[in-house]
């Protein structure tokens, strides 16, 4: 394929976005500048797509589309609606905005004039569903058009309006990207800008027809944009006047904390992380930062709440691992265990307590339900064929086994699962099997195990399942999961393993066996809760009046869903069972998965070395929870969001609210009036904040999260409107004004303090220690009301977050990155071909590879020399001092790409293209 373009135009920016976006193989010819069409029937500057067929492609949307439907990506009925409003409603808007800035010399806002309602639209979409992109968590064809046609107006930020925060973090973020980032760099050069504009000057002046609204806006907004009524403006009011003395007094529960009756009693767990390795990222924000999260709320609600958790540590991940360290499975596990609570601790995850499942407790509850599941005829022998190793003398657990997947062929797949297809295997089937611990053949022999008859409890688990899917809040995903399991039949389930680290079996004939790991680590709540209190029965034989949320990752949605509810119902003794089932999709890393061995991503113990607090990850991950489908950690969407959503708009408000009392009321909050526009203000909070309770009720985590940034891009709209810092230089009325905008503006870091408390604890102590808010004012209702009355004096103020820079967050990225293959696709040629030997050893010095301060220390010098560059070239001076300085700044980036081992080779300046 062949891409024609012609640079300056703004049609080209697109299309080579999108190719670039879509690793599309194409030819890219660059023809000069002229009036003559590139294709037969197109208007001129419009690209062209040459296919290796003879067909040519000349419309920039449709070449856009072809690139991304080649690259496997089908077009979805959203992306088609904003492709053709992008078509009819943007473009033309586009044209007058581009012939008012080049033409006509307009800037700024002005020139952006006729993009206002079309802008707000993107706003008000972007805001509405809580994604990242137009059309969901993932960039689509539909990001890249409509970026395309609109960086050439915005790329000077100050055209667009600052309350219109998510189109500005949307807009960076696509800016940022690397497809849409080198498409600027080649179509936008100022001399092809220069060349379009002359072309632009001899056209007329582009009109568009009678204003209208975007054609797929609905007719009534959504959400929080939404007409508010005259009955909910009044209700606003008078629950504000209400104050304080109006808030539920916040309650606390004595320890240990256990069920009261006529209260809401929740109990909370979160799956219990394996011993044998260090949590990741995607660990932590599929179970105990989401359940914390929740637990939290649950505390600001009043409502008596219980959260435990602890280490996962019987099985054979943990002799594995014992095996590969050297250290007896006791020793790994107190290794570890203390590694897990250090990394919880430091996130500031709120256990109420977190235990361990190598307990005693833990073996006389696991053995009291066997032996009921045993009396009441639950429990089946079998003969099963398993492998063994004669060399080590043992029948081998299904993680002491490796070989070729039976399905996939992957070499390296262990015997309960392939990591590569993630289908489950039975290590017999398994092709070319070893033993992990001495690497020899182990032969296939008949053993004796035990088995939970799953269909014979099928008759009471469906029934329990409908009641609790019927009353619960399971997710969509863990209740797919559990259909797919018990649509065709459930079959008996194996629960026990020959090994010697695991609850012992108490049963003759099989007393040299362990319980199977995921028959006895779900019973780890049950003991991990006796070792916090020993009237633990007062919440786990209680289903009257407790409420149990699971906190998990999608993969482990069967044990909790089947097997492990239909253990306690035959064991029928009164056991609590899961009411909600709340499960996350997978986080994964950059593009790519976290790999400890490959040293890929960020795991839990690396997260505080970084330097950056633990309120931001939780932020971020909350952020992107995978609640709907998989997400992924990226470090420039990381240091986006927290230099855009935290730091300008959260932190923004914050400050500024808590400035203005200091600074123009000496820190006492005034007196306030309020108007209608003011009243208004108050009933839009309160909507958000109902939606932050509605969602949280639900446990919709990352969507809640949104209704906290959404008040404080009010907040920040509600003071640029109103400007208190030239109305307090005004006459009475106006300081007046001043003052009750201050002070509703206090009040709502205020709320802000009290809503940010489950997901970001230290930012809502420290805001709380700024403006001195009364503990008893830390409670949550479903009113907004004012909290800090005139006359309430705040402390002193100061910024909550700090910028992340992009030097920093790009170190990060390379220091996690493990030699990902995105790594290695950046540069091919200097990967797969070595450099030819330099005639010139000056040009190229000797530098020891790999060196972490030379790099770090180069990395350094290489920023510091490209800001001098740079102020050098704003400041206009000498062309030969200018090239000096970018020689050094050259040599510079190429003595940092020797220590990092890659080639040497400068690339070609930009704008010198071979011919």
């Amino acid at each position: 394929m062949r891409l024609r373009l012609a640079a300056g135009g703004p049609a080209a920016l697109k299309v080579m976005a999108a190719a670039g976006a879509a690793a599309a193989p194409v030819q890219l010819l660059w023809d000069g500048p002229s009036e003559r069409p590139l294709a037969p029937l197109s208007p001129p500057w419009a690209p062209a797509l040459e296919l290796d067929s003879g067909t040519v492609l000349f419309s920039p949307n449709a070449i856009c589309q072809f690139f991304f439907l080649a690259h496997g990506e089908e077009p979805t009925d959203l992306t088609n609606q904003w492709l053709e409003w992008e078509a009819t409603e943007l473009q033309p808007a586009a044209s007058v905005a581009l012939y008012a800035q080049l033409v006509q010399g307009k800037k700024g806002l002005e020139a952006a004039e006729a993009l206002g309602k079309l802008l707000a639209h993107i706003e008000q979409n972007l805001s509405r569903r809580g994604t990242a992109y137009l059309a969901g968590d993932t960039e689509s064809v539909a990001d890249v058009v409509v970026w395309g046609t609109l960086f050439p107006i915005l790329r000077d930020e100050t055209s667009l309006p600052i309350e219109l925060q998510a189109l500005r973090t949307w807009f960076q973020s696509m800016t940022l990207s690397e497809a849409c980032r080198k498409a600027a760099d080649s179509v936008l050069m100022p001399k092809a800008l220069l060349e379009f504009k002359s072309y632009l000057q001899k056209q007329p002046p582009p009109c568009l027809a009678m204003e209208r609204g975007p054609s797929n806006e609905p007719e009534e907004e959504e959400g929080s944009e939404r007409a508010l009524t005259e009955e909910e403006i009044t209700a606003a009011a008078e629950a504000w006047a209400r104050g304080a003395a109006a808030l539920p007094k916040p309650w606390k529960p004595q320890k240990p904390v256990l069920p009261v009756e006529g209260m809401r009693n929740v109990l909370i767990t979160s799956a219990l992380p394996y011993v044998n390795n260090v949590p990741h990222l995607g660990n932590i924000i599929g179970c105990v930062l989401s359940a914390d999260t929740f637990a939290r709320y649950c505390r600001l609600r009043n409502w008596n709440t219980l959260y435990v958790c602890g280490t996962d540590e019987y099985g054979t991940a943990t002799e594995t691992k014992a095996v590969e360290e050297g250290l007896t499975p006791q020793e790994i596990c107190n290794k570890y265990n203390a590694i897990h609570a250090d990394i919880y601790r430091w996130f500031d995850i709120s256990f109420d307590y977190f235990g361990r499942t190598t307990t005693p407790h833990q073996t006389t509850i696991a053995q009291d339900i066997f032996q009921r599941l045993l009396a009441r005829g639950f429990l089946l022998q079998d003969t099963v064929e398993q492998l063994r190793c004669e060399n080590c003398q043992r029948f081998l657990a299904d993680r002491f086994v490796e070989g070729t997947c039976p399905f996939c062929s992957y070499e390296e797949a262990r015997g309960d699962q392939c990591d590569k297809c993630g289908k489950l295997i039975n290590a017999v089937e398994l092709k070319n099997p070893q033993c992990k611990l001495c690497r020899s053949v182990p032969v296939v022999k008949p053993t004796q195990h035990l088995f939970l008859d799953l269909p014979k409890l099928e008759e009471r688990l469906e029934p329990w399942l409908e009641q609790s899917w019927a009353t619960g809040d399971w997710t969509a995903n863990a209740r797919y999961i559990t259909r797919s399991w018990i649509r065709d039949g459930l079959k008996p389930r194996c629960i026990t393993r020959d090994l010697k680290w695991g609850t012992p079996v108490p049963l003759d004939g099989f007393r040299d066996k362990v319980f199977y790991v995921w028959f006895d680590a779900p019973i780890g709540y049950l003991s991990i809760t006796a070792n916090y209190t020993d009237q633990w029965e007062r919440w786990w034989k209680n289903p009257q009046q407790v409420e149990l949320y699971n906190f998990m990752a999608k993969d482990n949605v069967p044990f909790h869903s089947v097997v492990f509810p239909c253990s306690l119902l035959g064991a029928e003794d009164n056991y609590t069972l899961v009411n909600h089932l709340i499960a996350t999709e997978y986080l994964n890393y950059e593009d790519g998965k976290f790999s400890k061995s490959r040293g890929v991503g960020v795991f839990g113990d690396m997260a505080k070395d970084t330097g950056i607090p633990a309120d931001i990850w939780r932020f971020y991950l909350l952020y992107l929870r995978p609640e709907g489908q998989d997400s992924a950690f990226s470090w420039s969407d990381l240091m986006l969001k927290n230099n855009s959503e935290l730091l300008n708009n959260l932190g923004n408000f914050i400050n500024r609210a808590g400035m203005f009392v200091c600074k123009f009321f000496g820190g006492t909050v005034p007196n306030m009036v309020l108007t209608s526009d003011d009243k208004r203000l108050l009933a839009r909070v309160t909507l958000e904040l109902r939606q932050y309770h509605q969602l949280l009720e639900k446990v919709r985590i990352r969507d809640a999260l949104r209704c906290i940034l959404s008040i404080s891009r009010h907040g920040n709209q509600y003071i640029q409107v109103n400007e208190p810092w030239k109305r307090i230089k005004g006459d009475e009325k106006d300081r007046q004004h001043a003052g009750t905008v201050t002070g509703v503006a206090v009040n709502m870091a205020s709320l802000l303090a009290v809503l940010l408390q489950p997901y970001m604890p230290s930012v809502s102590s420290a805001i709380q220690g700024q403006l001195c808010i009364p503990p008893d004012c830390f409670v949550l209702s479903h009113d907004f009301t004012c909290t800090l009355p005139p006359g309430h004096r705040v402390g002193t103020v100061s910024p909550l977050f700090q910028k992340l820079e992009n030097e920093q967050v790009e170190a990060l990225r390379k220091r996690f990155g493990g030699g990902q293959p995105e790594d290695l696709a950046l540069e091919p040629q200097a990967k797969q071909t070595p450099p030819a030997s330099d005639p010139s050893p000056a040009s190229a010095p000797l530098l020891p590879l790999g060196d972490p301060q030379l790099i770090q220390q180069l990395t350094e010098e290489v920023v510091k020399q490209g800001n001098h560059v740079r102020q050098l070239k704003a400041n206009k001076a000498e062309k030969a001092q200018v090239d000096a300085e970018v020689a050094k700044l050259l040599e510079l980036k190429k003595q940092l790409a020797v220590a990092e081992g890659k080639s040497p080779e400068v690339p070609v300046p930009k704008g010198k293209r071979k011919k």
